[in-house]
């Protein structure tokens, strides 16, 4: 009675280290599995973060730009991205008590190279508010880079006065090429001029012959 005794206890003890070791060998792949997979998602998400990490801000650019006429400091200065003719003056000591500012277009972004020119009241051969421009060749802006050239409009220097004058162009029309300009940058020809909005090829027929681009 013993023997059979041992005998059942010792199967009843074979059978729980069976289910014992059944159960741990279940479960144990999956939980393997489930590290795996979670240690991939881990690395695919440091992967994906990195791609989509926003770049490093470019450095901004800098110009510089040579301010001339009746002002207190004249000189070179360097200008942002962004400066307008306004600011440079300031750089350069503000106005002197002899400018002529209605002649000066405050409100114009400045660009590397450029020539800001102030006049004195009562100076002649000097633009009104489009003297202001590029001068990639040293020459004064009033020489060179006028809103007007020859009887065309000079797209890259004009203002919205000058704007205005030509066939089929309204107060509108004029302010959305001066955004275009400020917003988009200088036209590089003058075909450019259809992409602003609300000029089509009928309206840029009739002023074609009157628009140039410096």
């Amino acid at each position: 009675m013993e023997t059979i005794l041992k005998k059942k206890l010792t199967l009843v003890a074979v059978a729980i280290v069976i289910v014992v070791i059944g159960f741990y060998l279940f479960f144990q792949p999956e939980d393997e599995t489930a590290g795996t997979e979670d240690i991939f998602a881990a690395s695919a998400n440091e992967e994906m973060e990195e791609v989509t990490k926003p770049e490093a801000e470019s450095e901004p650019r800098i110009m510089k730009v040579d301010v001339k006429g009746a002002v207190r400091a004249p000189g070179v200065f360097t200008a942002q991205a962004g400066d307008r003719v306004i600011d440079l003056i300031t750089e350069a000591g503000s106005f002197t008590d002899k400018a002529d500012m209605d002649k000066v277009n405050l409100a114009q972004l400045v660009e590397d190279q450029m020539v800001i020119y102030v006049p004195k009241i009562g100076e002649e051969d000097v633009e009104g508010p489009a003297n202001v421009a590029a001068a990639p060749t040293g020459s004064m802006a009033s020489e060179g880079a006028s809103s007007s050239t020859g009887g065309q409009v000079n797209l890259n220097a004009a203002t919205q006065a000058d704007l205005e004058t030509l066939s089929g162009i309204g107060p509108s029309k004029a302010t959305a090429i001066l955004e275009y300009r400020e917003t988009i940058g200088k036209f590089k020809q003058v075909e450019d001029l259809k992409n602003v909005s609300g000029i089509g090829d009928k309206t840029f027929e009739k002023l074609k012959d009157s628009i140039t681009v410096q």
